[in-house]
């Protein structure tokens, strides 16, 4: 007789009563029209204070003509992978444009920031080998140890030390040192120059997810890799996100050419699935250039920060210490940072509410990122509401 098994569906329903109970539910908001730093959801225009647009470039008109003249030359699709028929002369001017920005050998285009982290590990480590990880690093790269098969190993966030204590917990097999550059829910910098001195100590390979640094930190934009005056001796593979300060959609891998190549034939994340778009690599090459040139864009992001950091603490908030687009508001209880989301979207904001897992346990805030995009008037706008909805929530709280 077989053994009786689980049932999927209770077992969803009681997660899901679970989160209901603990105010971790997640629900989805359709977004019927954007303008600029403008969202029209449920028929309200919302100005945007959580996307990862930092540098105002998804909707720049020299990234959208370029999606629209190569959709019009070559359609929509990949329709191959790379290996097959799906590696484009798009992609291939996107690689070089980026290699010689961040002034590295060799990049590789890969379909998301995901799939290019997964890629990263399952081509390079095995089972008798390690991954170090920050533990505030991003879903992706715990997944890509994962998926590896090797040996995972977790170090206190920003702990140089503690990373160096683990990789001598395992002195044989090959090793690599995982960090964010920017960590995307605290928007604090990887200290980078300690972890590339542990690296070569212990022999082992820095990679490092600059998904929220590239195009906002560093000389000419190239990123927290650059700003520690670090090259690719010392950080053999960097991840660029297309997502973020880009505007678009992709990634890619930089760095050794040896490395790079080996990933070209041997990740399973970049072999077995269609290739980006064509028309997503011109955009993204467009937004490169912009990029690249438009050091405005960064002046003015960097002052809209400062901006909104000295409003804050004018009004008594507690920050963490970030001079990144992403500044976290802590609310502490999931209840608390929902109850500021919904208070400030009556007031015209949209602010996303983060909670566990995505942040620890009693850790929960608000996500606030900054655009080159906003005007000084709407970030003054958004630190008065802001101010607003605490005292209001205190006071309800204390009646």
């Amino acid at each position: 007789m077989a053994a009786a098994r689980p049932d999927l569906r209770r077992r969803v329903q009681a997660q899901r009563a679970d989160a209901l109970a603990h105010d971790l539910v997640r629900s989805r908001r359709v977004v019927t029209r954007r303008d600029g730093v403008r969202l029209q959801i449920d028929d309200r225009w919302l100005l945007n204070f959580c996307g990862n647009d930092y540098l105002g470039l998804a909707q720049q008109f020299q990234v959208v003509d370029a999606v629209q003249g190569a959709a019009a030359r070559d359609g929509v699709g990949g329709i191959g992978s790379h290996l097959v028929c799906g590696h484009h002369v798009a992609h291939e001017a996107l690689e070089r444009e980026v290699a010689d920005w961040l002034q590295v050998p060799r990049a590789l285009v890969f379909g998301s920031g995901y799939a290019a982290n997964l890629a990263v590990q399952q081509a390079l480590l095995g089972e008798d080998d390690t991954s170090v990880q920050d533990r505030l690093n991003h879903a992706s790269l715990i997944d890509g140890a994962r998926l590896a098969g090797c040996r995972l190993r977790r170090y206190p966030h920003g702990d140089a030390e503690g990373a160096l204590r683990q990789l001598r917990t395992v002195p044989t097999g090959a090793a690599m040192l995982a960090t964010d550059g920017v960590f995307s829910m605290d928007g604090d910098v990887a200290p980078l120059r300690q972890l590339a001195l542990v690296a070569r100590v212990q022999s082992a390979l820095l990679y490092v997810d600059d998904a929220h640094g590239v195009g906002v930190l560093g000389p000419g934009g190239r990123g927290s890799v650059a700003e520690a005056r670090l090259g690719v001796d010392e950080v053999p593979l960097q991840l660029v996100t297309l997502g973020k300060a880009l505007g678009g959609y992709g990634a890619v891998v930089a760095g050794d050419v040896d490395l790079v190549e080996h990933l070209a034939g041997n990740a399973r994340p970049y072999l077995y699935t269609t290739a980006l778009p064509p028309p997503q690599a011109a955009a993204a090459l467009a937004a490169v250039k912009l990029a690249r040139r438009e050091h405005w864009r960064r002046d003015k992001l960097a002052a809209l920060v400062q901006r909104f950091r000295d409003g804050m603490h004018a009004r008594g908030f507690a920050l963490p210490d970030s001079a990144t687009p992403i500044q976290p508001v802590p609310c502490g209880d999931n209840a608390r940072a929902l109850d500021m989301a919904a208070r400030l979207e009556v007031e015209g904001f949209r602010v996303a509410a983060i909670r566990p897992p995505t942040v620890p346990e009693g850790r929960a805030r608000l996500r606030v990122t900054l655009c080159a995009a906003h005007g000084e008037d709407q970030v003054d706008a958004l630190v008065a509401a802001l101010a607003r909805a605490r005292d209001a929530i205190d006071a309800a709280r204390a009646a």
